[in-house]
């Protein structure tokens, strides 16, 4: 049960600085509280943890004119921020984890600003049947965080510039740009301010969890300026953890499925894969690792490939057989 409340803003708007941040007070948030982290990027395209970025980000021109590639821990797809743009990230432990309520929060921020919002599906929040906020998820060592952001007046020129997602994934959502199915909210409220907002998060904050939090009438500011954040800032901003090894394929496959998107690299050698690289959108972080795991030293074959993937759900199983079969 969530019986203290924290908030805690960012100290800048370097990505590698702000994610390494993120995980830091993760490792922290102890059992019974509810830690709510607010920060801001500059010009930085941020991708899932399994995702391909040179497919999803026009990267050389991303780092030409000054910006930032940068990949988060959980799963899902790529975001552009920018500082018209507030990332909010709820960690706590797993067994005070509430998907729903913490969502709540941000509704109730949202409407008490006068914006229309309401939820669609697992991950995304709407206002007139517009996205501004698309969240995550992240499970580790009995902690959990849900992060997300909200569009206040983001450069959607930039958006549009940066961002390349497969041209599946936009037909699978039934529409003809990335700037058409996003709105930034001061469309609703013209005065709106990051700070505006920051402030009604807080409050939405102590008033959903008022019932059992103490003292969540005054959410008790973290200060985290103590914590040493070099080495995984330097995590973060490293190629290794940007770009992975390039894998020198023999076989390359991609689908886009209900669940979310996948393609497969292989290095196959006399009929054996000798390596796997698997990107993928979808929100399940340990997907990508726990296949490249079953199909490496794995025979290439329909069989052997079977096998290999039984340890997933049947028809997820299926599909990226069938996938995996039209390379043989």
């Amino acid at each position: 049960m969530i019986e203290r409340l924290l908030v805690c803003r960012s100290r800048g708007y370097n990505p590698y600085e702000n994610l390494a941040l993120e995980e830091a007070l993760l490792n922290l948030v102890g059992t019974g509280e509810l830690i709510l982290y607010l920060w801001q990027n500059e010009r930085t395209v941020v991708i899932g943890k399994n995702q391909n970025p040179w497919k999803e980000c026009r990267t050389a021109l991303l780092n030409e004119e000054g910006g930032h590639l940068a990949r988060r821990l959980s799963g899902g797809g790529a975001v552009f921020h920018d500082l018209g743009n507030l990332n909010f990230t709820f960690l706590m432990s797993a067994e005070d984890y509430d998907l729903s309520r913490q969502l709540t929060v941000i509704e109730k921020a949202c409407q008490s600003l006068g914006i229309p919002a309401q939820r669609s599906g697992r991950n995304d929040l709407l206002a007139e049947g517009r996205k501004f906020s698309g969240n995550a998820f992240y499970s580790h060592g009995g902690k959990s965080y849900h992060h997300g952001t909200l569009m206040v007046d983001v450069d959607m020129e930039m958006v549009q510039r940066y961002l390349s997602p497969s041209k599946a994934k936009l037909a699978a959502k039934g529409v003809d740009s990335v700037r058409s199915r996003v709105v930034n909210l001061r469309e609703f409220v013209p005065n709106l301010t990051i700070e505006r907002l920051s402030d009604a998060l807080i409050a939405a904050l102590s008033e959903t969890y008022s019932e059992n939090a103490v003292g969540a009438h005054s959410v008790r500011p973290l200060d985290a300026e103590e914590l040493d954040l070099r080495d995984l800032t330097a995590k973060y901003a490293s190629d290794e953890w940007l770009y992975g090894p390039k894998l020198p394929f023999t076989a390359s496959v991609e689908e886009r499925f209900p669940w979310g998107g996948v393609e497969i690299q292989l290095e196959v050698n006399e009929g054996v894969i000798r390596a796997a690289k698997v990107y993928t959108d979808a929100m399940d972080d340990t997907l990508a690792p726990r296949m490249e795991t079953a199909l490496t030293d794995c025979a290439y074959r329909g069989d052997a490939l079977q096998s290999a993937l039984a340890f997933l759900p049947t028809e997820q199983a299926e599909q990226l057989l069938a996938l995996l079969e039209t390379a043989l």
